[in-house]
């Protein structure tokens, strides 16, 4: 099973607010997750992330994969992986 650590779009119309989760990689964008390691939020100038630095770095030394705007996340927060 692959993990990815992606986002899961909430929120509504014209105003996304997106959770930062580790689902497996076949689910779909809005579908079940295995955990949920923070939140985005690029509406606010400039944009606020929160993330738990614990849980981020578990799922990345397990193996779980971040997408491309998760790992710009990662890096603005201070998690290396």
């Amino acid at each position: 099973m692959a993990v990815k650590i992606r986002l899961r779009r909430m929120g509504y119309k014209r105003n996304p607010i997106y959770r930062i989760v580790v689902a497996d990689s076949r689910s779909p964008r809005d579908g079940k997750c295995i955990d949920e390691i923070g939140t985005y939020n690029p509406n606010t100038d400039p944009s606020e992330f929160k993330v738990d630095e614990e849980a981020a770095k578990k799922w990345l030394a397990t193996g779980a994969q971040p997408t491309e705007t998760v790992s710009k996340i990662f890096k603005l927060a201070g998690i290396e992986k």
